[in-house]
């Protein structure tokens, strides 16, 4: 049990790695394709040479969240069940609705062109999306009741912060702001994760040590 509480950490840290690498260097082999002002999801877009290879990676990172759903639970279980399994049920369905859904359910190169599976991309990327933001939230007020007063401020800042870039993130694509710096939905994005993402980094790290 314990060995597969420290592989449930090492899952999650490759997933959220692997989700800010991959979403960086596939983009060199995508000429049509801007880190800045495009949205991570449309790299498995129809028309995208590197289709496959992001599809690939986007199943493989929504089971590395879940495969790490056990370890959450047995690190948080006996500080408080209800946050706990609040947490857990955030990163489910992050796990499918952000990630595993991406890769059934791609997205058009286009924001023009609407299909049911970009539909059906749009609502699970969302759910997910927003939800996950509240974990850095929840890892914060765990880690106080925990007595690890460190990361619970790391992660309430982690929190305010990803929340800001969220809001930029939903704003990029809204006609006023076209021209302007806000526009940069990619950059918002991968800026959101990296603080959405930051707090789990922190426990992961302490609890494979």
């Amino acid at each position: 049990m314990e060995k597969y509480y420290k592989y449930g950490w090492i899952a999650i840290m490759i997933a959220m790695a692997g989700d800010i690498i991959i979403s960086l260097v596939l983009p060199l082999f995508y000429k049509e394709y801007s880190c800045l002002k495009m949205s991570i999801s449309a790299l498995g877009n129809p028309q995208s040479p590197v289709r496959i290879t992001f599809n690939i990676w986007m199943l493989l990172e929504g089971l590395l969240f879940l495969a790490a759903i056990p370890a959450i639970y047995m690190r948080y279980r006996s500080v408080s069940a209800g946050l706990t399994y609040t947490v857990i049920t955030f990163v489910a369905i992050f796990a499918v609705g952000a990630c595993i859904f991406t890769c059934f359910f791609s997205v058009n190169e286009s924001k023009e062109v609407v299909t049911a599976a970009s539909q059906i991309h749009g609502v699970g990327s969302v759910v997910g999306f927003m939800l996950f933001l509240f974990v850095p939230l929840l890892i914060g007020i765990l880690s106080f009741k925990a007595g690890e007063r460190g990361v619970g401020i790391a992660s309430i800042i982690s929190f305010i912060i990803a929340i800001i870039f969220f809001t930029l993130f939903v704003m990029s694509d809204k006609p006023e702001f076209s021209g302007t710096v806000i526009e940069c939905e990619g950059l918002w994005q991968r800026l959101n994760l990296i603080f959405m993402y930051l707090p789990f980094f922190m426990v992961s790290i302490k609890s494979v040590k």
